[in-house]
């Protein structure tokens, strides 16, 4: 049962993106995330 319903899920995410699509994804949420970390860490220091 879990099987095909993972096998399905993978099907459909392979349908709605390509591999291309999906690293870029990836590629913005870390940008993303180190931008805020740095933003966060250059607050703090100014801060001490």
């Amino acid at each position: 049962m879990f099987d095909s319903l993972d096998e399905q899920m993978k099907h459909d995410r392979d349908r709605e993106s390509t591999m291309k699509e999906r690293m870029m994804m990836w590629a913005t949420i870390a940008v993303v995330s180190v931008a805020l970390f740095a933003a966060v860490l250059f607050g703090v220091m100014k801060l001490a």
